[in-house]
């Protein structure tokens, strides 16, 4: 038994079991958002004509995530703009164009993105997204206005809210995995 503890092929097999327990164990820390969620990159109905101010809202952006753009690609467009050409509806000089209909958009950096459509007219109907990434200051945060959609009070309790990164998993469960997994390893080779 102690001979093909100690063999190589074993020791091949137990170091990858080993790796695959600290993967298993690791989170994925980044994240692909629809946008809009249910509702396609388009024109916003009467009934929620903010659906991508709510959307930002209650959605947490961090680098490595992306944002996913869905459209036909005959009818709309993604442009990234300025601050200043977001808030007027200035589509003229973008930052960067999408058109392909399944636009993604890669997080590489903190800070305040703004994206409207790049057809004319639909920025000026609120067919337009502000994002803000990592701890930078919101304050430059457009205004949409006042909502024109009526409040009502929560008849099922409140809504929940999204986990905060405080109660994640730390990486101290992956440093105990493989510190489990190489004592395990070292008694079986005899080592300890």
């Amino acid at each position: 038994m102690a001979t093909i503890l100690r063999s190589p092929r074993f020791l091949h097999l137990w170091y990858a079991f080993q790796f695959l327990v600290v993967l298993l164990q690791t989170k994925v820390l980044c994240h692909q958002h629809k946008v809009g969620d249910l509702d396609a990159w388009g024109l916003p109905t009467s009934a929620n004509p903010l659906v991508y101010a709510k959307w930002s809202k209650y959605n947490t952006f961090k680098i490595g995530d992306s944002l996913l753009f869905l459209y036909p690609p005959s009818q709309d467009s993604v442009i990234q703009v300025t601050k200043q050409s977001f808030e007027s509806c200035n589509s003229t000089d973008p930052i960067l164009y999408m058109n392909n209909g399944n636009s993604l958009f890669n997080i590489t950096t903190d800070g305040n993105f703004y994206f409207t459509s790049g057809e004319a007219g639909h920025c000026q109907k609120k067919q337009k997204l502000y994002i803000n990434v990592g701890n930078v200051s919101s304050a430059d945060s457009p205004s949409y206005g006042p909502s024109s959609a009526p409040s009502y009070p929560t008849v099922f309790g409140s809504i929940p809210q999204p986990p905060s990164p405080s109660s994640s998993p730390s990486s101290t469960s992956v440093i105990i995995g493989a510190v489990i997994g190489s004592a395990i390893s070292a008694i079986i080779n005899g080592f300890m």
